[in-house]
Parts: structure tokens; sequence; C-alpha cells
């Protein structure tokens, strides 16, 4: 998405948000704009619907398993939490209108982002009401361009994974490497950083293509990484386009080896590369329930309460709800420069990453990424 239309998608939902904050969203049900008494309530933005909606019930379900717990407890002083989820889709008017929505519902929280594009738009109308945001999934440094004080990420942020990418490929002993986007913002940040890197350490980029979201031949981009004599493949968008991807430079004879960013890491992607192909596929992710060290209580809690695995971002949307809560208790309030205040004086609060103190950019002080592979039918710590 080209930076006209991200800031004229920006102004026209900024717009929209603040015309609903207008018809008094931001007050608490009795109108009186007080907001220490009541119902906590946090909205969530992800892909319910689109390539990606199978990352929005692990994000879903991880935010309600926190929430249901707090409530179990006792809620935060008193105050019980509520969950409201919209589809952002991982488009950004669909994502927009779901932001919008929140706000008219009268969220003093938002837990949500997943896809970076469709994050981008709701910044302002979040930002207009004064809701906080903590955002467990979507990091493209694009979010904090603006330097807006409501937004807060507690997943890694494109910027790590772009070096974490090029300090593992440089490992490889790579000579060169093809670099392949999907023309997102999420996914041209990661390449543009990770080609910066992968220069500083003195290795050579072969070819960068970048491909359509949606299509289903990959030809042009298989191609041009054979003519290149790339050795190593970094695909930095989502899953639906890297499973195609891989089964289609597999099928044209391509060696080297493979590797994706976090968008990709679901069981989908080896499903749709096919499992054979699929094997050995590194990928640059932060943490999953899986992965964590001592993580197995917390998913065979999930797996009690919603029948199945937890995946990608389930935890950081865990997460994301106890922060939230964290900050209305310290705050004593869910007045939104309150919370903010509250946010940005965190320090220690254990989350899955590791204990949580906020930089002055809002990013994580620690925690990073680390290297998975496809190992039969599941992404494991590459070892």
């Amino acid at each position: 998405m080209t930076t006209i239309r991200r800031r004229a998608l920006a102004a026209a939902a900024t717009a929209l948000g603040l015309t609903l904050t207008a018809c008094g969203g931001s007050l608490t049900q009795d109108g009186s704009g007080k907001h220490d008494s009541g119902t906590v309530k946090l909205g969530m933005l992800t892909p319910l619907t689109g390539s990606s909606a199978a990352i929005g019930p692990y994000m879903k379900d991880g935010a309600q398993l926190a929430v249901d717990e707090i409530n179990a407890a006792g809620g935060v002083d008193g105050r019980k939490l509520s969950l409201t989820v919209e589809d952002e889709a991982c488009d950004p008017k669909t994502a927009a209108a779901g932001a919008a929505k929140l706000v008219s519902a009268g969220v003093d929280v938002s837990v949500g982002g997943y896809c970076s594009s469709a994050t981008l738009p709701t910044l302002g109308i979040f930002g207009k009401a004064h809701i906080p945001m903590i955002i467990p999934a979507a990091n493209s440094a694009d979010l904090l361009a603006e330097q807006r004080d409501n937004v807060f990420l507690i997943n890694g942020t494109g910027i790590q994974q772009a070096e974490a990418a090029a300090k593992f490929i440089k490992s490889q002993g790579s000579k060169g490497v093809a670099l392949i986007d999907d023309n997102t913002s999420y996914s041209t940040d990661i390449t543009e950083r990770t080609e910066v890197h992968l220069g500083l350490l003195g290795v050579r980029t072969a070819t960068r293509q970048s491909v359509t979201a949606g299509e289903s031949d990959y030809s042009g981009a298989v191609n041009a990484v054979l003519d290149s004599k790339a050795d190593f493949v970094y695909w930095t968008g989502y899953y639906q386009e890297g499973g195609l991807l891989i089964k289609q430079l597999k099928a044209a004879g391509y060696k080297g080896r493979i590797m994706v960013a976090d968008g990709s890491v679901d069981g989908k992607l080896i499903k749709i590369a096919g499992r054979k192909n699929a094997q050995g596929v590194f990928a640059t992710m932060t943490q999953t329930p899986q992965t964590i060290p001592d993580g197995q209580p917390w998913v065979a809690k999930y797996k009690e309460k919603f029948g199945s695995d937890p995946g990608p971002y389930s935890t950081q949307s865990y997460d994301a709800v106890r922060v939230a809560a964290e900050a209305v208790r310290k705050a004593g309030s869910t007045d939104g420069e309150d919370l903010i205040q509250a946010l940005e004086q965190i320090d220690g609060f254990k989350i899955f990453s590791g204990p949580l103190k906020f930089t002055v950019q809002h990013t994580l002080s620690v925690g990073g990424f680390d290297i998975l592979v496809v190992k039969d039918d599941d992404f494991v710590l590459n070892k």
C-alpha cells in the first residue's frame, strides 16, 4: 500500500472516529463521563474473515481466557471486564469500520491488532477517542512513525525481526538472499530492514521481489529467485501466499533454504505448501505457546476451555488483556490519559516474553525473536 493511500485511509478513518466519539462513545453507560466504576470494556480487532481468518480465534480466545480468569478472581478493584470483538479482515477499510464500532460501543482499551496495514488506520480513531491501544500482534515500525502516546506494542517489532533474520541468514553461510514481500506495510518494512542488516553483515541480496496478496501464481518471483542463483529465500508476508510460494519454489527445483516471517507461522502454511515441501522451512517468530519455557500448563488450560490447541498470538492477546487490567489497577480509573500514564509506568509486570517495561517508543524493552523450523506438522524451536 502506498504512503499516500495509507494516509488517505487513516484520515478517513480518523474522521469517522471523530464523528462517533462526538456521539458519546467515550462516556460510561450512565453518560456521566466517570471512569472509576462499572464494567471495564475491552475491544479487540482481529481477522475473522479474509485470508488470515485462522488467526482470529486464537487471539479472541486467548484474550477471553484472560478476561474470564480476572473476573473469576474478582475483577480489577471489584470491576468486571468485558470483551467486544470486531473483524479487521487484514483490510484497512474493514478495520477502520470495526474500530469505529468499538469506539461507539464505549470501549476503554483496545487489545487487538493483527495486520499492520489494517491497524494503521485505526490509530487515529482510537487516538482521537483517547483510547489506549495495547497491540498484541501487529508490529510494523510504521505503527510508531506518528509517535502516538496511546499506542503500545507487546509483540517484538519489525526492527527486531529484521535484525534476527539477518543474523540467522549470515550464520547459515548464505552467499545470496532472495527477499520476497507482499507489498503490505508489515511485509515491506521487514524486507527493507532485513536488506539493510544483510548489507551491514556483508551478505548480498541476490534479488528482491514483491507479489500481490491473494494471487495464486507466483511464477514471476520463483523464476527471479532461480535466475538470481539465491541460496536462501526469506518470505515476509502471510501464510496463505507463503505456502503457495514454497510449493511453487520446490516444484521449480529450488534447493536452497527458505525462511518465513512471523505472519506465516501457522499450521496452514504447512498444509498449503505440502508437508514434504515444508519440512526444514525456518521462521522468525516471537514466542508461541508451544515454544515458551514451562508453557505446557497454560496450553492445557487453553485446550480445556476451548477444545483446541492455542495458536500464534494467543499468548500475546492473553497478555494484552492482563496488561490492560494492570493499567486499570494502577490508574484506579479507565480514563484514557490516566491509563496511558499507568502503562508508561509499568515496570517488571510479568508477561510471557519476560518482565514488562515499555521503552520510550512504547515497544518491549526485553523479548525478541526465536528461530523456528518446521518439523513434521508443526513449527518448533530450531536447536
